[in-house]
């Protein structure tokens, strides 16, 4: 006997009633076994509505029940949509510069199998951690940048990136990617950053908090748009510090929630849990 493929559905669209019924009832049709499900609405009298689904389909003949379920179901309620096997590894890129605890460390939750994706290259801005990312088997490419060869930098990791990975994920790079980059290189862009912004932005912002006596310090993972650090959030922590930690300590426990953040982030875009509505997200 087969063993049933297991697929995903995303889906947005305007609320009203009967999406449920109608997505439930497409798919009992056709034998599926729905094994997970969320919902949100933001208000059930004309608001937006959001659907995660699982579902075991017997036969895995996933590219007829796409075409099946565009015409059927996702025209009716005019749906933004996504339909794949569970299993489906996406592509996805680094971006990194020279602080490499990000990277690292997604690199090893890819090789621990935390991460359902593949990682085709790493994109540094500097030479620092080739043998690292190599060890891990992955491709490193080094395009310097600076404010004169920025253009040029970007257009050849447009040549690297574009139309060639689903994701990318900037692990602590440290340059500011233009809008026409953005929005050329067809994939969505995920960046990490401290959650001192905007108090404490550019260099040593943990001098200057432990200056001020911040008492919490975090991360922010979030999707890149054209305006500097302010796109849809995807996931934030926090942890307390006090006035016995040092710029060091407050560096690390730094460092350890950007890593933590970002490693949760990328992990639910590719499980398909965020799904983004007009500059918010809904992360289920």
């Amino acid at each position: 006997m087969a063993v049933p493929t297991l697929v995903r559905l995303v889906v947005q669209c305007r609320d009203r009633p009967g999406i449920v019924a109608a997505v439930a009832r497409f798919l009992a049709d056709r034998g599926a076994n729905i094994t997970s499900s969320a919902q949100h609405s933001t208000d059930p009298e004309g608001g937006w509505f959001f659907l995660r689904l699982e579902f075991d389909l017997p036969g895995g003949e996933v590219d007829a029940l796409r075409a099946a379920f565009g015409a059927e179901v996702a025209q009716a309620f005019g749906m933004q949509w996504r339909l794949a096997r569970a299993d489906e590894r996406q592509r996805v890129a680094l971006l990194a510069s020279r602080e490499e605890h990000c990277l690292l460390d997604l690199l090893w939750r890819r090789r621990r199998g935390e991460l359902r994706a593949d990682i085709v290259v790493v994109i540094a801005n500097h030479p620092d951690h080739r043998a690292d990312v190599e060890a891990f088997g992955v491709a490193y490419e080094h395009v310097p940048v600076t404010p004169q060869s920025k253009p040029g930098a970007e257009a050849r990791m447009l040549e690297l990136l574009a139309g060639r990975v689903d994701l990318v994920v900037l692990a602590r790079y440290m340059q500011v990617l233009s809008g026409d980059f953005l929005a050329r290189v067809g994939a969505p862009v995920i960046n990490i950053h401290h959650s001192f912004l905007p108090a404490f932005a550019g260099a040593d912002p943990y001098a200057r908090a432990r200056e001020r006596g911040v008492k919490i310090i975090g991360a922010t993972a979030h999707y890149a748009t054209d305006v500097l650090d302010a796109g849809p959030i995807i996931e934030q922590d926090v942890a307390r510090v006090g006035h016995g930690h040092s710029v060091a300590d407050l560096t690390a426990i730094g460092r350890d929630i950007e890593r933590v953040v970002l490693g949760r982030a990328v992990a639910w875009h590719l499980d398909d849990r965020v799904l983004v509505h007009d500059g918010r997200t809904v992360v289920f």
